[in-house]
């Protein structure tokens, strides 16, 4: 049961960013270049509702869609960390014109050569899982 939930908002954010153009290489390419508000739009309005209904999560002490407590953990604040892996998310974002969420929603769509992108994802993550214990954290 739980899956199909997974699967039914999925295909639902999938549809949305989508129809938005969030997936679209142009309106990315747009963002880099500063030609358009378009995508700054959506990131922006992304970033609004998920602060304010992360503080909402953990201040009302809110369960989860199956009744399970919601914990989120404040997270170590470090410069390097963040500096380190904008740049490394960032330029792998340009060079790909897409980040890690449309991936899917591209391959769906029929763009068949995203599909190198993809596995470069999925390498990369089991790359990360292998040495994890090696990096700084």
């Amino acid at each position: 049961m739980k899956n199909i939930v997974y699967i039914i908002l999925g295909t639902f954010l999938g549809i949305v960013l989508y129809k938005s153009e969030a997936s679209s290489w142009f309106r990315i390419y747009e963002m880099f270049q500063f030609d358009s508000f378009h995508m700054y739009g959506i990131i922006g309005s992304a970033l609004a509702v998920g602060i304010v209904l992360v503080q909402w999560i953990k201040k009302s002490k809110t369960k989860s869609f199956f009744g399970e407590s919601i914990h989120i953990e404040d997270k170590e604040r470090s410069f390097t960390r963040y500096i380190v892996g904008g740049i490394l998310f960032g330029l792998g974002w340009a060079l790909a014109g897409a980040c890690p969420g449309p991936i899917y929603i591209l391959v769906g769509a029929g763009y068949w050569p995203i599909i190198i992108v993809l596995i470069g994802a999925i390498l990369g993550a089991f790359t990360y899982g292998v040495i994890r214990e090696k990096l700084p954290h």
